[in-house]
């Protein structure tokens, strides 16, 4: 049993001094003890429960630099970003996608993350026949999880149509698709792929989005059970689709059709109208927050004033992984909000600061985005954990929620010394275990894979 020192931790109750928390057999914490006196097999500085990665599409980390150029166009947007992904992906192996999914998942542990959830929808070979194993790339997913140690919810990504109307994918689209039966089967053998992986693995299910799936075949795919997410209201024209084809917006839709609740998580959420925030915050659905990613492809900014006010739940996630940045993420989500409004420490509470409030959300939504028992530091949770670098010069005669405060607002992931996901201590004075061999497989990926668009 692995016990922790830690001179401050984060505990349900609030900060604490000298904590001792042992961990269990099975990744779980067995104790924690406050006014701890003796030794411990690690000691910290400053202890927190590590937080869920809610959102990732992995290999789109090999496109990072490669969309920055808008060429002869008179304007760049989202719908251009997405062909240059299309023509990226072309050129993707299983083995590629393994090696880049193991820099991703080992890049999330060394940002203080301790469980990834892939919302996984590059199924087929090129030109879009199935593999002989439907679940061949969600195999690969799986194995790079085993390689780099981290929690893995696994959703598997329905997408049938290419839009409202049921038009057939478009090009770049074949290896995504499938239809009913198709997903029937690549759901089956998704979970066939995850077994051998800890028992802290989860399956769940994400139908792309309302464009992309026809709304009969939403209440079965719920009914698969697991984490239930799927992209919402995230473009201008995709919103202006839905309400042309159905009548309603899309949370409009969500909120009249579907009855979401804490089961539900529902991705970027940038382009809701006042009503609608209010209305799925009330529901008890989770949004799956990407600023970085939401701030690079135009998407707009998330109301997190109104949606928190009304009780919304919310996870962070990294989304396109071109940086995956924990203390980032937060940073940009509570920036938005000051440069939307003109204000400041925007998501504070009276009896909370901005990094606290902003950290306790993303650390409760998680835990419901990815269906896993985590979220605190409390006997009988998951040791999902990270600790902070007490010696780092900005921390100097810090304490309590201005720790994160200072890591969130003016520090960085260099302060992340230490993680642990179920109990598998990953992260070592800031670097992964098995950093160099997961790195040398990247870049030999990388090498093969040039710039490919």
């Amino acid at each position: 049993m692995q016990t922790i020192r830690a001179a401050q931790a984060l505990l349900p109750e609030g900060w604490a001094e000298n904590v001792l928390v042992t961990l269990d057999h099975a990744g779980g914490i067995a104790s924690v003890e406050t006014g701890a006196t003796g030794g411990a097999e690690h000691a910290v500085d400053i202890l927190l429960p590590a937080p869920v990665n809610a959102h990732s599409h992995a290999f789109q980390r090999a496109m990072a630099g490669l969309t920055e150029r808008r060429g002869p166009d008179p304007s760049d947007s989202f719908w251009t970003w997405r062909r240059l992904m299309y023509r990226f992906l072309d050129r993707l192996t299983p083995e590629h996608v393994e090696a880049i999914a193991g820099l991703v998942q080992m890049e999330m542990l060394e940002a203080g993350y301790a469980t990834n959830v892939e919302f996984h929808y590059l199924h087929h070979q090129p030109g879009g026949a199935p593999y002989a194993n439907p679940a061949e790339m969600a195999g690969r997913i799986a194995a790079a999880a085993a390689e780099t140690g981290i929690g893995l919810t696994l959703l598997p990504v329905h997408y049938q149509f290419g839009g409202c109307d049921r038009r057939p994918l478009g090009p770049g689209q074949d290896r995504f698709g499938t239809d009913p039966d198709a997903f029937a089967r690549l759901h089956a053998a998704s979970g066939d792929a995850l077994k051998g992986l800890p028992a802290d693995t989860r399956l769940g299910v994400a139908p792309h989005s309302l464009r992309a799936v026809a709304p009969e075949a939403l209440p079965g795919l719920r009914a698969l059970g697991g984490p239930f997410h799927m992209h919402l209201a995230e473009q201008v024209a995709e919103v202006e689709e839905v309400r042309d084809a159905r009548g309603l917006r899309p949370v409009e839709w969500v909120l009249e059709h579907m009855a979401p609740d804490a089961g539900c998580t529902f991705i970027h959420c940038t382009r809701m109208q006042p009503h609608e925030t209010e209305g799925l915050a009330r529901s008890g659905a989770v949004a799956g927050l990407c600023p970085i990613t939401e701030s690079s492809l135009g998407d707009g900014i998330f109301d997190g004033v109104r949606w928190m006010d009304n009780g919304g739940a919310l996870s962070i996630g990294s989304d396109s992984n071109i940086r995956i940045a924990l203390s980032e993420e937060l940073r940009t989500l509570e920036y938005s909000q000051r440069l939307r409004d003109g204000s400041r420490a925007a998501l504070a509470a009276p009896e909370l600061s901005t990094g606290r409030r902003i950290y306790a959300a993303a650390l409760a939504g998680g835990a419901l985005s990815a269906g896993r028992d985590t979220g605190a530091i409390a006997p009988g949770l998951r040791a999902d954990l990270l600790a902070l670098d007490g010696r780092h010069v900005d921390m100097e005669g810090r304490r309590g929620d201005t720790l994160l405060d200072t890591w969130i607002f003016a520090g960085d992931d260099r302060m992340v010394r230490e993680v642990w996901s179920a109990g598998r201590h990953v992260v070592t004075d800031g670097r992964h275990m098995r950093r160099e061999r997961i790195a040398a497989r990247y870049r030999a990926a990388m090498r093969e894979l040039g710039e490919t668009i």
